[in-house]
């Protein structure tokens, strides 16, 4: 093995959890305040974490987990980037730094101008740079050219004010990042059961019978998911992984709050079983589990015997079952298998796993969602639980796992750039004015929009788009296109150093820092994945003086802007209890929500497919029937000739995240569960395939990826690492590898980047690093 590599380890969690979150406690600067911090994280009273949207538990002393330590303790330090700061370094001296190195220098504290004469950010106050915007977005001929872009991690209550301060200037010009990870799971679900939010609730899991597991790892994405597996799998639940890797998490968990895991090498196993299927091919492999279903189905008709499909469920509650068990049956062996990877023997064990349990939880996550037929997929599964009538009933549904705290929350405070008729009604005649209608853009329409320059202003309410989205060329020229780039932040990151003709950096407050306004000390509320809405208070006092929220930020820009607004933009600032007032009369399930958030642990905004109500169109669940897609990636037979002919092989491959890592956040150089230490340019592959093409583990290779424009998309230098994938597959950190993934090629219907499938070739590093 090299320096970079090591047998990565027989567990997840434990005491090397427990150490890493030390670790970076300490490093925090400040790590009393940390500790207490921890002790209040995701507690009635204290504020939710900022990183993942797993539900809270109500018992147990400790409700945070390793990598959300290291997202408290990442944002919650003594170290400053102020004016000083950006007088010692110019934005070209920064835009050679590692999004690592940038972010690591500490919160930002200051409003910061850019100056294209001196190529420094310098200090402006408040005043000045709230006034710029507004002068920048009335002087604009059209709303429409302005983009509206937020972050997960926005509040409930300034994501509410920023979408109608957006749609009382006069645009639905909203990208949000959630278009570009379970965008596909708000499309699929919507049509299939009439609400883009899973039906289950997190106490679903202590009482599921089988847990299907699809394209996900919680154990570095979400890892307070892993209790909850593993309470589950310690009941006796059968939890069954899709998974392209061996993610250790999900083989087994050492829970860091358990005495004997934590000191002793004992762990508990997770999956039950484990498959790895291609990428792209959980799609036929659930469709492989559903033509066992139904041809057993049909053997025990033939035989007299009782139906082994929900039959009573599927003829009350359901349509298009016919059609869909017409495609089923259309449906080839030969495609499902070379499709999905995975053998008739496999399936039809994960088949008998799936019959044995009359209550079953299907969850997945971004491994599914980042693919051209992601939509498909994602009904695929509903159909599978529609068949069994695995919806709206305890320990059993459907549960995309959301990534970032409140991405969840946006989408429900109307961060939409396709709004229904009823959602404008309704805020409409809360705030007496007249709102855009006419869809606007998402991420994928922005960026072309800025590309093209027909949109002039981008205005960022947190998050890092230069990194998060794909094209990575193409993404920072559509920042560099912008005649005003505004970025509400709390660290410094690439989106600050893509810089058009102006640009301005507006800091604030924390999750962890007391938000104090004219009326006091203000909460703020977030919904999970469960779509549970509670509150959050930090309790630390903030940073600087000069760090204002985010709400009163998105106050201040409306103020200044719109001029015969309805809105009191100021008496809102000062109180929240008046946003959510306003909240509760404009969005449905919000009524009295002031006073229902003071129930312990908030309060749960129900699911209308978990109550058995259809709130789509047909008044029904829907059997999606989609064939199986005829290719996973996007290559014409003319280019695969070519590659053929040139021999060289044409591969998949994913993007994903290492374990020090969040989002675009990247806390460390390290991978502790898949043994890779001091390194990201890494490229995982099988190694028959590697040998295959004359490589070795270690060798530095070119990445390329295939795609129609012909234009050329590499990134150098990745070190190969020899790890348990399948043929023909490959992965690599993001965003390192974004550049590789085209902003044309996205998933059908919901224009999520595919960054899980993207067409590929590797080559011999052309100028490897010298050892």
């Amino acid at each position: 093995m090299s320096e970079h590599f090591s047998k990565k380890p027989n567990k997840a969690g434990g005491f090397s959890s427990l150490t890493s979150t030390l670790k970076y406690i300490i490093q925090s600067q400040q790590p009393q305040t940390n500790v207490k911090n921890l002790l209040k994280a995701n507690k009635d009273k204290g504020f939710d974490c900022p990183g993942c949207a797993w539900g809270d538990e109500k018992e147990g002393l400790l409700q945070f987990c390793e990598n959300g330590a290291k997202a408290i303790a990442w944002e919650s330090t003594n170290k400053k980037v102020a004016a000083d700061f950006f007088a010692q370094y110019s934005v070209s001296q920064l835009q050679k730094q590692s999004d690592y190195w940038l972010e690591y220098q500490g919160r930002l504290t200051e409003p910061m101008k850019y100056n294209k004469h001196t190529d420094h950010y310098e200090a402006i106050s408040w005043h000045d740079a709230t006034q710029l915007i507004a002068d920048k977005l009335n002087g604009l001929a059209s709303p429409n050219e302005a983009e509206f872009y937020t972050s997960g991690r926005a509040s409930n209550e300034a994501s509410f004010l920023y979408q109608l301060f957006g749609r009382l200037y006069g645009t639905n010009n909203f990208p949000d990042c959630s278009n570009m990870c379970h965008e596909a799971s708000g499309v699929a679900l919507n049509e299939a059961i009439g609400i883009a939010k899973g039906t289950v609730v997190l106490d679903d899991f202590n009482h599921a019978e089988a847990i299907f597991v699809f394209g996900q790892n919680p154990g570095t994405n979400h890892p307070r998911m892993m209790n909850a597996l593993r309470k589950a799998a310690r009941g006796g639940c059968k939890i069954v992984s899709f998974n392209n890797l061996k993610e250790v998490a999900l083989e087994r968990f050492a829970s860091p709050q358990d005495a004997i895991e934590l000191l002793t090498p004992k762990a508990t196993t997770i999956s039950h079983a484990y498959f790895t299927p291609k990428l792209g091919g959980d799609m036929a492999a659930v469709r492989g589990i559903v033509k066992i279903i139904l041809a057993r189905n049909a053997a025990r008709i033939d035989s007299n015997e009782s139906a082994i499909i929900d039959k009573a469920f599927i003829e009350q509650h359901c349509q298009d079952f016919e059609q869909y068990q017409q495609v089923v049956n259309d449906t080839s062996w030969q495609q499902i298998e070379q499709q999905s990877g995975l053998s008739f023997k496999q399936l039809s064990q994960a088949t008998d796993i799936f019959l044995n349990a009359n209550k079953v939880i299907c969850t997945w996550a971004m491994g599914i969602t980042q693919h051209k037929h992601s939509v498909a997929t994602i009904q695929e599964i509903v159909n599978l639980q529609l068949l069994s009538g695995n919806i709206g009933k305890q320990g059993a549904g459907l549960s995309p796992v959301r990534g970032h705290s409140n991405v969840q929350g946006n989408r429900t405070m109307g961060i939409n750039e396709k709004p229904s008729a009823d959602f404008i009604d309704k805020l409409s005649r809360a705030v007496d004015a007249s709102l855009p209608k006419a869809m606007g853009h998402n991420v994928y329409y922005a960026l072309n929009a800025l590309l093209e320059k027909t949109s002039k202003v981008l205005i960022c309410l947190g998050g890092n788009i230069a990194q998060a989205a794909p094209d990575t060329k193409q993404t920072h020229q559509a920042l560099k296109n912008t005649e005003l780039n505004v970025q509400i932040s709390t660290k410094l990151n690439r989106s600050h150093l893509c810089i058009g003709e102006d640009a301005l950096i507006l800091p604030c407050l924390g999750r962890t820092e007391i938000d104090y306004q004219d009326s006091g000390e203000q909460f703020i509320t977030v919904e999970d994945t469960f779509s549970m809405v509670h509150a959050s208070q930090g309790s630390v006092t903030p940073l600087a003086n000069t760090l204002h929220s985010e709400t009163a930020i998105i106050a201040d820009i409306a103020q200044a802007t719109l001029k015969n607004t309805t809105v009191n933009w100021q008496q809102l600032k000062g109180n929240y209890d008046l946003i959510r007032d306003l909240i509760a009369q404009s969005i449905s399930g919000f009524s009295n929500f002031n006073q229902v958030l003071e129930q312990p642990g908030g309060f749960y905004l129900g699911n209308s497919a978990a109550q058995l109500q259809w709130k789509n169109p047909q008044g029904k669940a829907l059997f999606a029937a989609h064939a199986l897609p005829r290719s996973i990636v996007s290559v014409s037979e003319e280019k695969l000739h070519e590659l053929e002919h040139n021999k060289q092989k044409l591969y998949t491959l994913q993007s994903l995240r290492s374990h020090d890592q969040y989002n675009t956040t990247i806390y460390g150089m390290n991978d502790r569960y898949r043994g890779v230490s001091n390194a990201r340019n890494v490229l995982f592959i099988n190694e028959k395939d590697a040998l295959k093409q004359g490589f070795k583990n270690n060798d530095y290779v070119d990445i390329t990826s295939i795609w129609s424009d012909n234009e050329n998309r590499t990134v150098t230098n990745f070190v190969l690492c020899f790890y348990d994938i399948p043929r023909d597959n490959l992965a690599a950190y993001y965003p390192e590898t974004n550049p590789l993934v085209p902003l044309d090629s996205y998933g059908d219907r919901s224009y999520t980047p595919t960054s899980k499938s993207v067409a590929v070739i590797i080559t011999k590093a052309i100028n490897p690093p010298l050892i």
